[in-house]
C-alpha cells in the first residue's frame, strides 16, 4: 500500500511517495478474547502499522452537537438494567457469627455448692437471623450437656421483637427463655463482620470459672488423725453401755409431713450417735432399719467449715468446734441432728440411773406426746334445689357410689294396688280457677301423689296428668328433716299444699270411707267428723232439689237410663268381675278415667255384649 504523506496534494500517480523504511504490510488484529469470550475491536492503525487518520470535526461542528439534544433524534435513551439480587440465604450461606457466654445456674440440693457457671456458645445464623446455645460437653460431668437451645428466632421482650445481630455485643447481657447469658467475648470473623458494619466492640472480658470445678483440680487435703491414749480407758469402762432415747420428728409443717417416732442410741463407749426408724404394721414405708448410721456427730463447726464434704469425707476434730455428748440428749429437750430437729419425750431405766449419777438428773418423766384426734365432723348436707326426692339426693353426700333409698317392703306387699281418691278443687284468686276440679290419688304403697284434671270441654285449660307420682313434703318441714303427707292428712275440709298451690278436698270416694272406717284410730276427730257429715248428706239428700236438678238437666235421665240399659245387659256375663280390674290395669296414674279409644278397646278385649250404638250413646251424653 502507498501512502501520501504530504497532505493536501491528491492521491494520483506521480502525487503520492513510496516509503522505503516500511518492512511490514500485515493487517492490525481486530480479534481477541477477554475472559473466555470472543470480543471485536475497532482498528487503531492500519497495513504496516501506519496510524489511521481520524476524521477531524471544525469548532462550528463541535458547537452544534455540543448544543444538540440527542432525545429529539433518538429518543428516551433506554434504562440500564438494574443489578443483580442476590437473596440472604445466598450471600450469608454458611456466615455464622459465635460468641462466648456464661450463665450461672443455682444449685438448691447441694452442700458443697450453691451455684453453679456454665460455658456456653452462641451461634448467629446471618442467612435467617436464627440462634442456638450449645455447651461443650465435659465427660463425667453428670449434666446433659451439648444443645441447650436449638436453632431458631428469639424473641428479646414482650412485644415479640427478635434478637438481631446488632443487639449482640462483648460484655453484655443477653436473656432467653429466663435465664441470663453473659457475652464475653467472640471469634475473629465475627469482630470482623461487626466492625465492618460500623459496630463499636466492647473490650473482651475474661470467662467465669465454676469454683467447684476449680475447687476439684485443687490437691486432696491429708488428715492426720491425734493419738489419744484416753479413748482406750474410756471404751474399756463404757464398753456395752448405751444410753436408749425416745424421740419423734414432727414435719407436719411441711406438704405431705407427718409425726414420725424414732429411736435414739448413745454409744458411751466413743460417743457416737445412732438413729433407729420404729415401724408399725401397714404403715407403708420399706422397713428399712436406720435413719442415720452409728457416727460422731458435730454441734458446733468451725467458720470455715461450712462448706466440708461431710458426704464423702470424714469429719475430724479441726473442723468441729464442739461435739454431742450424753449432756446434750436430755427428756424433754429437742436437739438438731442433720438437719432434722427431734424432740426426746423419754428413756429407759438405765438412761434414766445414768443421769441420776452422772448428772444428779432424779427426775426425767415421760412425755405424753400423742395428739388427741379432732371431733368427726358432722357432714352437712347442701341445701335442697328441687328435683328428685330428698332422700334420693342426700345419696349423693354419703357415698362415692349413690345407692336408691331403701324401700318398706312388707308396706309395698301389703298395700299393694291400693289407692286413696280424693275430689279436690284450687284454692285460688284467679277466677278461672274456681271451677277446675282435681282428682288426687294416693298410694298406700309408697306414700306418694298424683294429681290428675279431668278435661273440660269449652274451658280453655288442658285437662290430663297436672302431677306425676311423687312425695309431697309439708310446707313447714325443713329441708333436713322433711315430713311428708301423710293418708291422715286428707279429708274433706282439708287444705293439701303442693309446691305453691293450695287445694281443697271436696269429696272422697266409697275405697276411701271404707278405709278410714278400719283405720279410725289413725285419723283425727276432725278428720272423721267430715266423714260422718257426708255420709248423712248422701244418706238423706234434698228431694226438692234433685228434682230441680232432673227438670233443669234432662240430659241427666236419658243418661241415667242408658247406664241401666247396659248394666241388664252385663248382668249375666261371666266376665262381669274383671271388668274392673281391666279398667284399673288401663289406669296407670289411678285417676278414675280413660280415653274415649282406651274405652272402646278394654270392651273389644272382654267381648261385652254391648251394642256400639249404646255405648256411642252414653259416651256422647256424658261428654254433652
Amino acid at each position: 500500500m502507498v501512502s501520501n504523506p504530504v497532505h493536501g496534494l491528491p492521491f494520483l500517480p506521480g502525487t503520492s511517495f513510496k516509503d522505503s523504511t516500511k518492512t511490514a504490510f500485515h493487517r492490525s488484529q481486530t480479534l481477541g478474547y477477554r475472559n473466555g469470550y470472543a470480543v471485536v475491536r475497532r482498528p487503531t492503525v492500519g497495513i504496516g502499522g501506519e496510524r489511521l487518520q481520524v476524521n477531524q470535526l471544525s469548532q462550528a461542528e463541535l458547537d452544534e452537537l455540543a448544543n444538540k439534544a440527542p432525545v429529539l433524534t433518538y429518543g428516551q435513551p433506554k434504562q440500564a438494567p438494574p443489578a443483580e439480587f442476590i437473596p440472604a440465604h445466598v450471600a450469608f450461606d454458611k456466615k455464622v457469627l459465635k460468641f462466648d457466654a456464661y450463665f450461672q445456674e443455682d444449685v438448691p440440693m447441694s452442700a458443697e455448692e450453691h451455684y453453679r457457671i456454665r460455658q456456653v456458645n452462641i451461634y448467629y445464623y446471618l442467612e435467617d437471623d436464627s440462634m442456638s446455645v450449645m455447651e461443650p460437653v465435659v465427660e463425667n460431668s453428670g449434666i446433659l450437656q451439648g444443645k441447650l437451645i436449638k436453632r431458631q428466632r428469639l424473641t428479646k421482650n414482650d412485644r415479640g421483637d427478635h434478637y438481631h445481630w446488632k443487639d449482640l455485643n462483648r460484655g453484655i447481657n443477653i436473656t432467653i427463655y429466663g435465664k441470663t447469658f453473659r457475652i464475653v467475648d467472640c471469634d475473629r470473623f465475627t469482630q470482623v463482620f461487626l466492625e465492618s458494619q460500623g459496630i463499636e466492640l466492647n473490650p473482651p472480658e475474661k470467662m467465669a470459672l465454676d469454683p467447684y470445678t476449680e475447687l476439684r483440680k485443687q490437691p486432696l487435703r491429708k488428715y492426720v488423725t491425734p493419738s489419744d491414749f484416753d479413748q482406750l480407758k474410756q471404751f474399756l469402762t463404757f464398753d456395752k453401755q448405751v444410753l436408749r432415747f425416745y424421740a419423734i420428728w414432727d414435719d407436719t409443717d411441711s406438704m405431705f409431713g407427718e409425726c414420725r417416732t424414732y429411736i435414739i442410741h448413745y454409744y458411751l463407749m466413743d460417743d457416737t450417735v445412732e438413729i433407729r426408724e420404729v415401724h408399725e404394721r401397714n404403715d407403708g414405708r420399706d422397713p428399712f432399719p436406720l435413719l442415720m448410721n452409728r457416727q460422731r456427730m458435730p454441734k458446733i463447726l468451725v467458720e470455715n467449715a461450712k462448706n466440708f464434704p461431710q458426704c464423702v469425707l470424714e469429719i475430724s476434730d479441726q473442723e468441729v468446734l464442739e461435739w454431742y455428748t450424753a449432756k446434750d440428749f436430755i427428756v424433754g429437750k429437742s436437739l438438731t441432728i442433720l438437719g432434722r430437729t427431734f424432740f426426746i419425750y423419754d428413756c429407759d431405766p438405765f438412761t434414766r440411773q445414768y443421769y441420776k449419777e452422772k448428772f444428779g438428773l432424779s427426775d426425767l418423766p415421760r412425755i405424753d406426746v400423742s395428739k388427741k384426734e379432732p371431733p368427726p365432723v358432722k357432714p352437712e348436707l347442701p341445701p335442697y334445689n328441687g328435683y328428685g326426692l330428698i332422700e334420693d339426693s342426700a345419696q349423693n353426700c354419703f357415698v362415692l357410689i349413690p345407692k336408691a333409698p331403701k324401700k318398706d317392703v312388707i308396706k309395698m306387699l301389703v298395700n299393694d294396688n291400693k289407692v286413696l281418691r280424693y275430689l279436690a278443687a284450687l284454692e285460688s284468686p284467679i277466677p278461672e280457677d274456681k271451677d277446675r276440679r282435681f282428682v288426687f290419688s294416693y298410694f298406700l304403697a309408697s306414700d306418694m301423689i298424683s294429681i290428675f284434671e279431668p278435661p273440660v270441654r269449652n274451658s280453655g285449660i288442658i285437662g290430663g296428668k297436672y302431677l306425676g307420682r311423687t312425695k309431697v313434703v309439708k310446707p313447714s318441714s325443713t329441708a333436713d328433716n322433711p315430713v311428708y303427707y301423710g293418708p291422715t292428712d286428707f279429708f274433706i275440709g282439708a287444705v293439701i299444699e303442693v309446691f305453691g298451690h293450695r287445694f281443697v278436698i271436696l269429696d272422697t270416694d266409697d275405697y276411701v270411707l271404707k278405709y278410714m272406717e278400719s283405720n279410725a284410730a289413725q285419723y283425727s276427730p276432725e278428720a272423721l267428723l267430715s266423714i260422718q257429715n257426708r255420709v248423712q248428706r248422701q244418706e238423706a239428700p234434698a228431694p226438692g232439689l234433685e228434682n230441680k236438678q232432673t227438670k233443669e238437666d234432662p240430659g241427666v235421665q236419658e243418661l241415667e237410663a242408658l247406664i241401666d240399659t247396659i248394666q241388664k245387659q252385663l248382668k249375666d256375663h261371666p266376665c262381669k268381675d274383671n271388668i274392673r280390674e281391666a279398667f284399673q290395669t288401663y289406669d296407670k296414674e289411678a285417676s278414675g278415667y280413660v280415653d274415649k279409644e282406651m274405652f272402646f278397646k278394654v270392651c273389644d278385649s272382654l267381648n261385652l255384649p254391648i251394642d256400639d250404638s249404646l255405648i256411642k250413646e252414653v259416651s256422647r251424653s256424658w261428654l254433652l
